[in-house]
């Protein structure tokens, strides 16, 4: 399989409340070359919200990577990683911790994929997205080219 995103872009959940920051990795992931959607907010009880896809988030998509700050208004970021680890749909969504908090760094208690401290380095922000969404493409379902039936063709379709 190659590298080039066959199907949909990867969506990514970004949870920030710092608009230097946010700039910061949105400008990362457009320099990047990984193929993405950007949701952002900044405040963590919308971000649960949309992750359980409840209230105005009803509609949200499913992210395939959550880019999660810990210091958060309306619901600390900490507190989202533990219900996303009790939450069997989304207990396997890869999240990488982006954070000042070096502490939390250290204990590396959060199960999470990868660490990033503030300020963001550019080259290890990409690295990470860029590794993560090789695993995501490796795991997605590609969908298959049909090829263009001529009428009267009797076309039928499995699902």
């Amino acid at each position: 399989m190659t590298h080039e995103t066959i199907g949909r872009p990867m969506e990514i959940l970004l949870v920030e409340d710092s608009l230097t920051f946010a700039r910061m990795a949105i400008h990362a992931l457009r320099t990047g070359q990984v193929q993405h959607r950007l949701t952002w907010l900044t405040d963590g009880a919308d971000a649960w919200e949309f992750l359980e896809r409840t209230g105005k988030y009803v509609n949200a998509p499913r992210p395939d990577l959550l880019l999660l700050d810990l210091n958060l208004p309306g619901l600390d970021g900490r507190e989202i990683l533990s219900r996303i680890r009790d939450n069997a749909d989304l207990q396997r969504l890869p999240v990488v911790i982006m954070t000042g908090d070096g502490d939390a760094i250290a204990n590396n208690d959060l199960q999470v994929e990868a660490f990033l401290a503030k300020p963001l380095d550019f080259q290890k922000f990409i690295a990470i997205v860029q590794q993560l969404s090789h695993f995501w493409q490796a795991d997605m379902i590609v969908p298959v080219r049909v090829e263009a039936a001529t009428e009267g063709d009797d076309i039928e379709f499995e699902g």
